[in-house]
């Protein structure tokens, strides 16, 4: 499918409308155009979210109108059209064009945005899917009718939208695949892959280089893998700027998730496949930012490993090692991710010194307990860390709420036996202790924060009947990293 602006025709077109005091002098106007009653066609359509309605035009052209009801943020714009075009692709047209005049670059980037992603394709493995629909094929194409005054800044967004959206695809992909597809090595894999194709730096340590290099936490993890585990340096540096912003992120790379010897209930388990969801948002954002050349230093790291059951698993009451020469209990073993992170997180501050420090990980149900299924736990003890990424998150629609990191709950971390222990054992504030455990590695870092994405990472939609990839972390990192380095 190809993007064109302010096309001269289309097959079909798609007319958005807000449920504004605009709205009943639009639908006259459109109602004029296709000689249908006014008052039956404000009768009809209401304008509110996701409602559609088809319309013929006289000369038998279709027209869809596509409500967006009342003051639309970002992800509206993108959760409408993404439901449209999945709902509708298999009977669109080659040829569609969508009437954005009056609307800003944010707008036409959610758009492009969603009409991509409603083409994403969950029978990842089916064998009876048919040819895909015709719009989704090199023979489609997508119009953008704007304001001439604006079609510079559409481009942009568009090209923004168009590096966005396949990085976010490919991502989707590999969290949706099962583990029998998917394993350290597929991650480490697309990580070398991408950065040869985008210019981009990186370095995959193997079992003996983890070794070599002390990662007795992320190697206690894999333990009872019969995989062995990696560890992935992404280093993306811009050309031709000097002394760039030096941003380090780091995501948890859990292939799949038993739990360990403190086994997992096996009504969910199956979802464990997406405990790699922070790995998916780092090795997203980096290629993101390389393709589109942002002006910043930006390392990702993703320790990556199964977590599974066997006699040589490491067990509840163990005492393991880290990176940075910290000892710790584990008392749940299924308390694994914050253990691989501690490797990262580790290596991170004492190889890259980055500037700013982000860890993103599917981590805790605690944090599910808290947002449900709508928001990150953002945990971080600077304060404009903390407001930078909560106005990307209003942005992009790609929420986070602050909790503490108050010194009080350090007694849910502190060990009889090692300088900590990696789980409270308390049926209550287990996000924090989760942050409050990573805090430690961070070695006093000034400008870190810890985004637990348990929530958001994987998410119920349109796509499938189980809950399925949603792709966040790589939109709402790449806004904040536009805005502190623009």
């Amino acid at each position: 499918m190809h993007i064109t602006i302010n096309p001269t025709t289309a097959d079909t077109w798609i007319v958005p409308l807000v449920q504004t005091d605009t709205l009943a002098a639009a639908l006259e106007e459109i109602a004029a155009e296709t000689g249908l009653s006014a008052e039956r066609l404000q009768q009809d359509f209401k304008g509110d979210a996701k409602e559609a309605l088809p319309l013929y035009m006289p000369d038998g052209q279709k027209t869809y109108l596509l409500g967006l009801g009342k003051s639309p943020e970002t992800m509206d714009w993108l959760k409408t059209f993404r439901e449209f075009f999945f709902r509708n692709k298999a009977k669109l047209p080659a040829t569609i064009s969508i009437d954005l005049t009056g609307f800003g670059s944010d707008v036409v980037e959610a758009v492009v945005l969603g009409v991509r992603a409603g083409g994403y394709d969950l029978r990842l493995y089916q064998t009876d899917k048919g040819d895909a629909p015709v719009f989704y094929s090199e023979a489609g194409t997508l119009g953008i009718r704007v304001d001439e005054s604006a079609e510079s800044t559409t481009k942009t967004a568009v090209d923004r939208a168009e590096a966005i959206a396949q990085t976010r695809h490919e991502m989707l992909d590999l969290m949706n695949a099962p583990a029998n597809y998917k394993n350290p090595q597929t991650l480490a894999d697309w990580a070398l892959a991408s950065g040869r194709k985008h210019g981009y730096a990186v370095t995959v340590f193997d079992k003996a280089a983890i070794e070599q290099h002390r990662m007795h936490a992320l190697l206690s993890v894999n333990k009872g893998s019969d995989l062995p585990p990696a560890f992935i340096i992404m280093e993306y540096k811009p050309a031709g700027v000097d002394n760039a912003r030096k941003v380090g992120l780091v995501g948890k790379g859990i292939t799949f998730d038993t739990g360990g010897i403190s086994i997992k209930p096996s009504a969910s388990m199956h979802l464990m496949k997406s405990d790699m969801g922070g790995a998916a948002a780092v090795l997203g954002t980096v290629e993101a930012a390389a393709k589109l050349k942002l002006p910043v230093h930006l390392i990702g790291i993703i320790p990556t490993t199964e977590n599974m059951v066997d006699g040589s698993a490491m067990k509840p009451g163990d005492v393991i090692g880290s990176y940075i020469g910290k000892t710790i209990e584990v008392i749940d073993t299924d308390a694994e991710g914050r253990l691989i992170l501690a490797d990262g997180i580790g290596y991170m501050v004492r190889n890259f010194q980055p500037d700013v420090l982000i860890d993103l990980a599917t981590l805790t149900g605690s944090v599910i307990g808290t947002f449900g299924y709508h928001a990150a736990g953002m945990f971080t003890q600077n304060d404009a860390l903390a407001a930078e990424l909560a106005q990307a998150a209003d942005r992009t629609g790609e929420r986070v709420w602050r909790l503490p990191l108050w010194d009080v709950y350090k007694e849910d971390i502190k060990s009889d036996v090692a300088d900590l222990r990696n789980y409270s054992g308390k049926p209550f504030a287990g996000a924090i202790s989760a942050a409050k455990f990573l805090e430690v590695f961070t070695e006093g870092h000034t400008a870190w924060a810890h985004l637990d994405i348990a929530g958001t990472a994987f998410s119920d939609n349109e796509f499938g009947a189980q809950k399925n990839a949603s792709g966040y972390g790589i939109r709402l990192l790449i806004d904040w990293l536009e805005g502190i380095t623009g």
